[in-house]
């Protein structure tokens, strides 16, 4: 081998060196940087997993707060459908109770009314009883002649008349 430019002991010598220093590198160097490198591999994968479950989460999660936000307007606009029905049932109420109110305050006006009328014409005929009584002891003191009969009747009227404005 000396022909080919060998040296067959140096040869072996670098062999054995290239060995052991490919042997060093492989448990020193080369298999901490695997182990490293599959452990960001298998960290990497996690973080991937865990951000898909996340946006899965998310997704479900913004579905379930648009239903629940749905679900409350639909109760808000019952609601408000509610109130408004309760405030038109009081309004009816209201309106019903004052009419009533206005038909009884009419009908005890009216049955005022008939009262002082029935009263004032009570009155009225006892006024003209009087009258006339009073007239006709004056047309029986007098002559019973017409003008003087028409004349005693209108000066008692007269009379009455004045005594009530007094």
């Amino acid at each position: 081998m000396e022909a080919l430019g060998i040296n067959l002991p140096g040869l072996l010598t670098q062999l054995i060196s290239f060995t052991i220093l490919m042997v060093v590198l492989y448990y020193f160097l080369y298999g901490p940087i695997t182990r490293m490198l599959d452990q960001r591999a298998d960290r990497i994968k996690e973080s991937l997993e865990a951000a898909e479950r996340a946006s899965v989460e998310a997704a479900s999660s913004a579905a379930a707060t648009e239903q629940e936000m749905t679900n409350a307007r639909l109760d808000g606009q019952k609601l408000i459908a509610e109130a408004q029905e309760a405030a038109k049932r009081a309004g009816e109420q209201i309106a019903e109770r004052s009419r009533q109110q206005g038909e009884e305050i009419i009908a005890r006006a009216e049955a005022d009314i008939a009262q002082q009328r029935d009263s004032a014409i009570e009155d009225l005929r006892r006024e003209f009883a009087g009258l006339a009584v009073l007239a006709a002891e004056r047309v029986v003191e007098r002559e019973l002649d017409a003008t003087r009969h028409q004349e005693l009747i209108d000066s008692v009227l007269e009379e009455g008349l004045s005594n009530r404005q007094n």
